[in-house]
């Protein structure tokens, strides 16, 4: 079926200047229901044909002398199916010395001659043919566009088959490689599975001995800062200054294997990125070496971040020597802070991006796909564990952020870290009620099964007036409290039986609103946070003024 045409398609255009020659042809040509149209010079005659029409009747005496180029050009370029039918009305027959009309006649092509006067259904007949014809040539339009339209159909059919034969043939080839290969990959699965166990066995292994070491430093860290308090001779007050420091670099080291172990307690603070970048560049700075230049920008809005400063700076020293592995000792570092508009992977809010650029060699999509996977690295064997971009992803994670790398090979690599804004606003009144608050006469549930973290605690509660009750286990404490109310319920967290956070819930349930301190340094802290609120937990091992910090704070929320 032919597809309806365009009105224009189906007219007739009459062109004959002299008195009422037009109309006269158009009532003829018109008295079977065809459209026509009367132009007035042969430049509205062009301009119809080339808009559209069906034909066109011309009288002899408005082709002389014409410009004829757009419509000859027209007519040139014709599709294949048209060949445009004109009639012409000749004055008299034409002579040997009438070349100009001719060549007239032969620029039009597809010419009709009448010579007047002619009869009227002479001139009918000639201008029905003429529409029969180019009906015919638009049915071999519609004819040659559904031949088109088939041919790309079986040319589309052909592709998808060579595509489906290809397919099929790759699909043959990897089951070969597949069954060939079977012995290797099962080997490689093998040993895989066994790093696996091992590096899980390890981390475990390792926060097992950092919670161990971390109470045998808090025992040691209270004992001589008691010990300093409360001595007068400058020797021992010496020696106890130089065990405390030994107790903080004991602590940096378990932060250390807690960060391997990935349950490490943030410590969330308003952190200044631009004090950050430059303690990162200071330290990145000798190793990195000579040939890495480091530049450092911090946009407006930017300038900090919530986030755990310690972390957040090994990180990005992490970063920064995976860059300088990557650009072989030569090259160029940034390390950019910036406002930008949250990725949809983050829950709505105000969001700092931090990046750590290099203009190295890159990495494809697939292995950019992997690197914050634990394990993965693309360094030698022996040259990387393939921990540090996933640490620095749980870090992101666990700050309520995120990581995403970017890279094209060729064209370097971009890490991202996404944090929370700090708006550094403090709360008022907390810090000052806390200071002119005294512990003395504060009765505290002292809850530790380390019985020597236990007694430095007790004590050192003790020393500021605090009448201190002890319980060994979480059952212990448990029946403690149904015994009496303490004001403050002090308690570690990882213990046999009930841990820290089971018995902040059974207290808060005997006693709603009772104020509740959790020390632990290898914990789960999403049950912690859920138990007592992220801000009354208190990290392991700690110094006395800190304890009191604590203490203080933990009440004076509570009575806020």
């Amino acid at each position: 079926m032919m597809r309806r045409l365009d009105p224009r398609e189906e007219r007739v255009i009459v062109l004959a200047p002299r008195g009422r020659d037009a109309e006269v042809i158009a009532t003829v040509v018109g008295r079977d229901g065809v459209v026509t149209e009367a132009v007035a010079d042969f430049k509205q005659l062009s301009q119809a044909i080339i808009h559209g029409a069906a034909a066109a009747v011309v009288a002899q005496e408005a082709l002389v002398g014409q410009d004829l180029v757009a419509l000859r050009e027209w007519l040139a370029c014709q599709a294949p199916w048209s060949d445009f039918p004109f009639v012409v009305l000749l004055a008299r027959r034409l002579g040997n010395e009438d070349v100009a009309i001719r060549a007239v006649l032969a620029t039009l092509g597809n010419v009709v001659v009448l010579e007047r006067p002619l009869s009227v259904e002479t001139l009918g007949s000639a201008t029905a043919s003429a529409l029969r014809a180019r009906r015919r040539q638009y049915l071999s339009r519609e004819a040659f566009a559904e031949r088109l339209q088939a041919a790309e159909a079986v040319e589309a059919l052909n592709q998808t088959l060579e595509v489906r034969v290809a397919e099929r043939t790759r699909a043959l080839s990897h089951a070969n490689d597949q069954i060939t290969a079977q012995v290797m990959e099962r080997e490689r699965t093998q040993q895989a599975l066994a790093q696996y166990q091992k590096m899980e066995a390890l981390g475990r292994l390792t926060g097992g001995v950092a919670h161990d070491f971390n109470n045998l430093l808090s025992v040691i860290q209270s004992s001589v800062e008691l010990i300093s308090m409360m001595s007068s001779d400058e020797s021992i007050r010496t020696r106890a200054k130089t065990a405390k420091a030994a107790c903080q670099r004991g602590a940096k080291l378990t932060g250390q294997l807690l960060s391997f172990a990935r349950n490490q307690t943030l410590d969330m603070r308003s952190v200044e990125i631009r004090a950050l970048f430059d303690i990162v560049t200071e330290l990145a700075t000798p190793l990195l070496g000579a040939g890495i230049e480091i530049v450092g920008d911090v946009g407006d809005g930017a300038e900090r971040v919530m986030g755990d400063a310690n972390q957040l700076e090994m990180a990005i020293l992490n970063l920064a020597i995976n860059a300088r592995d990557a650009m072989d000792g030569k090259g160029r570092l940034v390390l950019r802070a910036s406002r930008a508009p949250a990725p949809a992977a983050l829950p709505v809010g105000q969001y700092v991006r931090i990046e750590v650029s290099d203009n190295g060699p890159g990495m494809s999509a697939e292995v950019a796909a992997k690197v914050f996977e634990p394990f993965f690295t693309t360094k030698a064997v022996g040259k990387g564990t393939g921990l540090g971009l996933s640490q620095v992803y749980g870090m992101a994670q666990q700050s309520g952020g995120a990581a995403f790398v970017r890279s094209v090979e060729g064209h370097g690599a971009t890490v991202e870290i996404w944090l929370l804004a700090a708006t550094g606003e403090v709360k008022p009144g907390i810090s000052q009620l806390s200071e002119r608050l005294s512990l003395a006469g504060l009765k505290v549930l002292v809850v530790e099964d380390d019985d020597l973290v236990r007694a430095g605690m007790v004590d050192a509660l003790m020393s500021f007036g605090c009448e201190v009750t002890q319980a060994r286990s979480g059952t212990e404490g448990l029946s403690a409290l149904h015994i009496r109310r303490p004001d403050l319920l002090l308690t570690d967290y990882l213990m046999p039986g009930l841990t820290g956070a089971q018995l902040a819930r059974e207290a808060r349930m005997l006693f709603p609103g009772l104020p509740v301190l959790i020390t632990s340094g290898y914990a789960d802290m999403a049950a912690i946070e859920s138990a007592v609120g992220q801000h009354a937990i208190l990290r392991k091992p700690f110094e006395l003024p800190e304890l009191v910090r604590a203490v203080k704070h933990c009440l004076v929320t509570k009575q806020g």
